[in-house]
């Protein structure tokens, strides 16, 4: 087949490209820049902005399916940039299918979208939206989520997959945030509670997007529905953390401040970077004194029997391929 992964320079769209690529799968690729290591694999690259319906059409003619990864994530950030990228891009990935007669579409969503601030120990896909989001990313994620759900139809079978905290050699989001905050000693545990929190491990997120895509038709069970993706082994937050840590070769984390301090602070942060309009990511916000503080684990059930996803590589081994890619000098 011929996909399109959308973000297919980045870290969850390389892998899958990557992944494609090696079972013999033409792949093009939509992204902001260039990437030579996209061109070494003999993938065709497209450079555009999603919020360019014209550009997104364009790189999707004559393709079979489409990955949609590419999103902007971050905590930080004005809406009118987040909604650009995650709804309106997403609207215009769904046009290029409409354009292009495309009758597959995996869309890369995000547990954040049913995320309300409390405790999530073992959900299943039946969790609500919540009324109110915290920050922008999963706010504007959760409006692209339900576009495509709401776009399933006889002509075009889509599918939302939600993986958890994606973590890897090569991670340029998640894995460096931790380990450049943990060597400058900013890192500091929010509670003292052992909060279970899932992961995953980036060949297995991009694993579950092929199998997904492999199984997806219009009388299949995963059209029209969405799927948490994580490598099934909950672990407390901080451990987890501490283990990252211990693979770049940095101390673990060792001091706590109380969860209510956290948002406190949070709170003045926003406050004070709204008001001054500062450049950069406030050290602290609601939302992160939230999702530092509180478990989120998630069943997996569906996607094991919807599509037969199952994690391939542990949490254990994961590590050990990121302590490689540290001693290596990579990330």
């Amino acid at each position: 087949m011929k996909a399109l992964v959308t973000g297919g320079g980045g870290f969850l769209g390389g892998v899958i490209v990557r992944m494609l690529r090696e079972r013999g799968d033409e792949v093009r690729s939509f992204s902001r820049g260039e990437h030579p290591d996209l061109e070494d694999m003999g993938v065709e690259q497209f450079q555009g902005d999603l919020a360019d319906q014209d550009s997104v059409i364009k790189a999707a003619s004559g393709c079979d399916l489409i990955f949609h990864v590419a999103a902007k994530a971050g905590i930080w950030g004005r809406y009118h940039d987040f909604y650009q990228t995650n709804v309106v891009g997403t609207e215009n990935v769904l046009a290029a299918c409409r354009n292009n007669s495309i009758d597959r579409l995996v869309y890369t969503s995000s547990p954040s979208v049913v995320f309300d601030g409390s405790d999530v120990a073992g959900a299943d896909e039946s969790l609500p939206y919540p009324d109110r989001y915290e920050a922008h990313y999963p706010a504007t994620k959760a409006l692209a989520e339900q576009l495509v759900l709401a776009a399933n139809s006889p002509e075009l079978a889509v599918t939302a997959l939600r993986p958890h905290l994606i973590w890897g050699p090569g991670d340029n989001h998640l894995v460096p945030r931790i380990v450049a905050r943990g060597r400058a000693g900013k890192l500091r545990r929010i509670g003292i509670r052992h909060k279970l929190v899932d992961t995953v491990y980036v060949d297995n997120a991009a694993k579950a997007h092929l199998l997904a895509a492999d199984r997806l038709s219009p009388d299949s069970p995963a059209a029209g529905n969405c799927y948490f993706i994580t490598n099934n082994e909950p672990l407390p937050l901080w451990e987890m953390v501490n283990r990252i840590l211990a693979a770049a070769g940095v101390p673990p984390v060792t001091r706590s401040i109380p969860p209510k301090l956290a948002y406190a602070a949070g709170c003045f942060c926003e406050g004070l970077w709204s008001l001054l309009r500062l450049s950069g990511e406030p050290p602290m916000t609601r939302f992160v004194a939230h999702e530092l503080s509180s478990a989120h684990w998630f069943n997996i059930e569906a996607a094991q029997r919807d599509f037969g996803y199952k994690p391939e590589i542990s949490i254990e081994e994961g590590l050990a391929l990121l302590r490689q890619s540290f001693l290596a000098g990579n990330r």
